[in-house]
């Protein structure tokens, strides 16, 4: 039995997909696992590929780039049941071992509105509930010896699995600590899981969102190419689903047109850039260096970036200018320790340790934003530290770094989370031409904030700080940009 056939099945799933509304998803589907299309189904296939002739085989990996409210979960839902209950792994699998439907997004909670579809798909067809053998909150064992399973986007956790397909949903968006380039590092690590099991599929689902990442690198090396096994289908909502109604997305458009034509349009945006190249970053780490101890005979500037310690983390970071003589008068800023305390936790509980590490540097006298108020003030006068509030926004301090950066006047300490915030930063142009600098949406920048106002005042500490502007800081008003 075929996709198409178990969704045309009363028994199965015609009543969850009735109407001319999937007709598009069903040339799809057709297009993913290389069957027959009649001329309507062939028209949208080669709208939505940029193709002419349909794909002769099923794709090993599919691509469905497509505007909000297309539907597109649903569909992949349906493909985990088709893959995960309609198809026999036995020969693919040793004694004792089971075969993975895995279901990954930038957190579990995202994983689960796909996961409840399939639920949902099983639970409505009395012979597909009775193949399930046991269930957890995100866990559907089948007696077939195939698992469905929610998994994060962390490209540690995907390792060591036999996989007979994964959807990776809303793939654009996955965020890491763990690595700057989370997306592209997660596929790598999928693919060779679905190397022995025959029709294996990656099907990766995301509405677009900036011209970097895996989901841009798979449009522009796959879309429209005649007989390419990496099937790219890109498509606006209203061609995917014309019910979602066309007032919603004209409102859309005349707020922000740039993120409408990104999420109903299915256009990937220009006016967002990478910050910094991962290169770039990466030349300024020095490997193996993860703190550098107190010497008395150096002078330290300090920068916190607060928090109430419910959602962000809160840091610390200090630093130095190193003077490395001959004819460089410029000199080369030294990150020296980063504190982090990640929520939840009591502002109160831990400022002790956040005076502490200043003081052990011989230092006084820290900046920060106006976060917290007089609380953080006072909290740190307790302790004997001044903090002292100043003026330059986030925006402007990152701007201030990178030719730093880039001219290799910094060192950095080797700190994965920090590289990776560093090098998710994004500068986003508003109407007007107003530029500013920011973490991507889900993403953090706790670390890399403090981290980058030290090496930036230390930079500026070979100046005669009498006659210095007011020292900068991150307001927090600045951080989060509607």
């Amino acid at each position: 039995m075929t996709i198409l056939d178990a969704l045309g099945d009363r028994n199965l799933f015609a009543e969850r997909f009735r109407g001319e509304t999937w007709h598009p998803w069903k040339a799809a589907l057709a297009a993913i696992f290389g069957l027959l299309m009649d001329a309507a189904s062939l028209e949208l296939f080669r709208h939505g590929t940029g193709r002419i002739s349909p794909p002769a085989r099923p794709a090993r990996e599919a691509y469905f780039i497509c505007g909000r409210r297309a539907g597109k979960s649903r569909i992949a839902a349906l493909v985990a049941v088709y893959l995960a209950m309609f198809r026999d792994y036995s020969d693919y699998l040793a004694p004792g071992e089971r075969g993975t439907l895995m279901v990954i997004a930038a957190d579990r909670r995202q994983a689960r509105v796909v996961f409840r579809y399939i639920e949902g798909l099983i639970d409505g067809v009395p012979m597909l509930s009775a193949m399930v053998e046991a269930r957890t909150r995100e866990t559907i064992a089948l007696r077939n010896r195939v698992s469905i399973e929610v998994h994060t986007a962390s490209f540690r956790a995907v390792r060591g699995y036999t996989l007979i397909g994964c959807i990776a949903d809303e793939v654009a968006f996955w965020r890491s600590d763990e690595s700057a380039n989370p997306d592209v590092e997660i596929l790598n690590g999928l693919r060779p899981g679905m190397a022995t099991v025959p029709g294996a599929l990656l099907l990766c689902i995301s509405t677009p969102y900036s011209r970097r990442g895996a989901l841009w690198q798979a449009s522009k090396d796959h879309f429209g190419k005649e007989g390419d096994p990496v099937l790219v289908w890109r498509a606006d909502t209203r061609s995917m689903n014309p019910t979602v109604d066309q007032s919603l997305i004209q409102a859309a458009l005349d707020a922000d047109e740039a993120a409408a034509r990104a999420e109903y349009f299915a256009e990937f945006r220009r006016d967002i850039e990478g910050f910094i190249a991962k290169e770039a970053a990466e030349a300024v780490v020095v490997t193996g260096r993860f703190e550098l101890p107190p010497v008395s005979t150096i002078d330290y500037v300090a920068f916190v970036d607060p928090s109430g310690g419910s959602q962000d983390s809160m840091t610390l970071a200090i630093g130095h200018l190193e003077s490395r003589g001959g004819d460089d008068e410029l000199g080369v800023a030294e990150l020296d320790v980063v504190l982090e305390v990640r929520p939840p936790f009591s502002p109160e509980s831990v400022m002790a340790v956040f005076a502490a590490l200043p003081k052990n540097y011989g230092v006084r006298l820290v900046t920060g934003d106006r976060f917290g108020g007089e609380f953080v003030r006072e909290a740190f006068r307790k302790y004997g530290i001044e903090y002292r509030l100043a003026e330059m926004p986030k925006s402007d301090i990152y701007r201030e770094l990178l030719p730093i950066l880039n001219s290799g006047r910094i060192e950095l300490l080797d700190n994965q989370r920090l590289i990776a915030q560093l090098c998710s930063l994004e500068r986003r142009t508003a109407r007007g031409g107003r530029e500013s600098v920011d973490h991507p949406p889900s993403g953090r920048d706790d670390l890399i904030n403090s981290a980058a106002g030290a090496l930036v005042l230390a930079h500026r500490s070979r100046a005669d700080l009498a006659t210095m502007p007011p020292p900068i800081i991150i307001p927090k008003e600045n951080m989060w940009p509607t």
